[in-house]
């Protein structure tokens, strides 16, 4: 009977001490919730309202319905940096995986100096990006300068230069990725695939390869969202420029991306076309999400329960 009543005691202390916790963790949660909702949900929730508004301040909105949509397709400028950045990211994606994949791989083969190498190319994605803009556009303009042009000249330049710069900044982050994956992968498979006859590439593309689809996964989702968003480097480097004119007086940034082509066309002279820019902004969030939960989802299936 003693027991009984020692064993219910403890069964009532637990169911306690359970529910104390459960109340901490609510408790702790809270700021977090609030946090998020006032950080994110509440902005984005009035920049989707603004967005089908006609406004100088969000004071004086005054909702218009879908016509900003409808000034945002029809904005050649808009237009041309939308498939200038889907260029740009398909690019930039393609060239920063494969470079950091080989890189890692390489540092990975018990190279001497091999910490210092991943130091070395780790560095440079903890410069801002406005002061890398400046930085390469001072080395490309004194590149250039021997053809007596500059990156602001040629929208070829400044594509190649976008491009540049986003690789020196990326891959040494993405490798770091990727030298992770490598080190997961198990002795013992590839030792298997030794044993079984395969060759350096086969391991590489049969073994290796399958096995580190987490990290393309994770690299692929970073490099993808960051060449679509690009801002700071695209402002800095060219600033959009060289333009041309378009039929009926518009302007259109041969260099300018999705991003610096919002920042524009809010601050831009005309304060009536913030209600379009947000029009856009709220666009871009649709794309850059939509496309990365395409990418996530794609990747995903390939990857290898190890």
């Amino acid at each position: 009977m003693a027991k009984n009543k020692k064993s219910h005691g403890s069964g009532t202390n637990s169911n306690m001490m359970r529910n104390s916790i459960k109340k901490c963790c609510i408790l702790f949660l809270i700021p977090t919730l609030a946090s998020f909702i006032i950080g994110f949900v509440y902005p984005f929730c009035q920049g989707v309202y603004l967005s089908l508004c006609k406004f100088t301040t969000t004071s004086d909105a005054e909702f218009i319905g879908f016509e900003n949509y409808v000034k945002a397709f029809h904005d050649a400028s808009f237009v041309h940096a939308f498939w200038y950045t889907a260029l740009f990211a398909v690019v930039s994606v393609v060239l920063i995986n494969v470079i950091a994949f080989f890189i890692a791989y390489a540092l990975t083969l018990g190279i001497k100096g091999s910490n210092l190498f991943r130091t070395a190319f780790f560095m440079p994605n903890l410069i801002g990006g406005i002061v890398l803009g400046y930085i390469w556009s001072m080395i490309f303009n004194g590149i250039l300068s021997k053809y007596n042009t500059s990156i602001l000249m040629e929208t070829k330049y400044g594509f190649w230069g976008l491009i540049i710069l986003m690789c020196w900044q990326q891959i040494g982050y993405m490798m770091i990725i990727y030298i992770a994956g490598l080190q997961a992968i198990s002795e013992d498979m590839l030792e298997a695939a030794r044993i079984d006859g395969a060759g350096s590439m086969q391991t590489l593309f049969r073994v290796i390869i399958p096995n580190v689809m987490s990290s393309v996964t994770v690299c692929l989702f970073l490099s993808l969202t960051n060449g679509f968003k690009l801002f700071d480097q695209n402002l800095a480097l060219t600033g959009g420029q060289p333009f041309v004119f378009k039929e009926g007086g518009t302007i259109v940034k041969t260099t300018e991306m999705l991003a610096l082509n919002i920042y524009n066309t809010f601050y831009g002279q005309n304060a009536n076309a913030r209600g379009t820019a947000q029009a856009k902004a709220v666009l871009f969030f649709i794309l850059v999400a939509g496309i990365s939960l395409i990418q996530l989802r794609v990747t995903r299936r390939k990857e290898v329960q190890q």
